[in-house]
């Protein structure tokens, strides 16, 4: 199996499906985990060195950071419910604790802080949502946490791609630091399907193909992208969502289409 897939797993003891950790990537700036709660089941963490954003996928709970209380969240039962999530920001160094309040599905979003920021709430009417695309290359955007919000390195963004349709596509990349054509920003993809039962497929490839990989996506894997182009495609019947995580050294989403497609955009 590729290295870049990382297979969704039973919930441990946490709740925890999904780790991913700059460590276990072999990069230097997201981490990005997954937690399914049951009803009142509670969880406690710590920022440490890095930035968060606690993304409410589905379901409801509450969120205490150092003793402030977030409470009543929650604003959909399906990552596929066409609104935006509530999603909380905590700055380095900060305690933490979840508490669900019916069954929870929790994204946890990771990136290198200061602690610049304060700890808040992101407002749902501050995510921006957009359609893109055309023909079969439609999806639905939600810009949870992007470069014109408060933030050191991390953005966020939610995706809804039609079933038949392709997603990040025609190719685009940003591994190369060189703004303001290009940024350098790696990249996490937490992928669902509905109906769960479903698959899709994401190619991560260079330019000189030394690194040219095509997965199998299934309900709750996540892709690593460290560099290169990284189209998705989902076949029919079946609805994809992801979650995209990235950060880099500077935090700005400035990409590159691959001259070999950029036809697509220009017919």
């Amino acid at each position: 199996m590729s290295k870049l897939l990382i297979k969704g797993e039973t919930p441990d003891r946490q709740g925890r499906t999904i780790s991913v950790t700059p460590q276990s990537a072999g990069w230097d700036y997201v981490g990005f985990e997954v937690f399914k709660l049951y009803d009142g089941q509670a969880i406690k963490g710590k920022s440490g060195a890095f930035e968060i954003c606690l993304v409410v996928l589905a379901g409801h709970g509450n969120i205490t950071v150092d003793g402030q209380a977030f409470n009543g969240l929650g604003t959909r039962t399906s990552v596929f419910d066409p609104v935006a999530p509530d999603a909380v920001y905590l700055p380095p160094g900060s305690d933490y604790a979840v508490t669900a309040t019916g069954d929870l599905e929790l994204g946890v979003c990771k990136a290198p802080g200061k602690g610049t920021y304060p700890v808040r709430r992101i407002p749902t009417d501050k995510m921006s949502m957009e359609k893109r695309g055309k023909g079969n290359n439609i999806r639905h955007v939600c810009n949870i946490l992007p470069e014109t919000e408060p933030a050191e390195s991390l953005l966020v963004v939610e995706v809804i791609t039609p079933a038949g349709n392709s997603s990040s596509y025609p190719p685009h990349k940003h591994d190369v630091d060189n703004l303001p054509q290009e940024s350098l920003l790696v990249e996490t993809y937490y992928h669902r399907l509905e109906p769960s039962q479903g698959f899709a497929f994401q190619r991560i490839y260079t330019d000189d193909r030394s690194l040219d990989e095509t997965v199998t996506i299934e309900n709750g894997d996540v892709v690593l992208v460290p560099r290169g182009y990284h189209p998705v495609a989902t076949v029919h019947g079946y609805d994809l969502y992801y979650l995209n995580v990235m950060a880099g050294p500077k935090r700005a989403w400035q990409f590159y289409n691959d001259p070999q497609h950029q036809w697509i955009l220009e017919s």
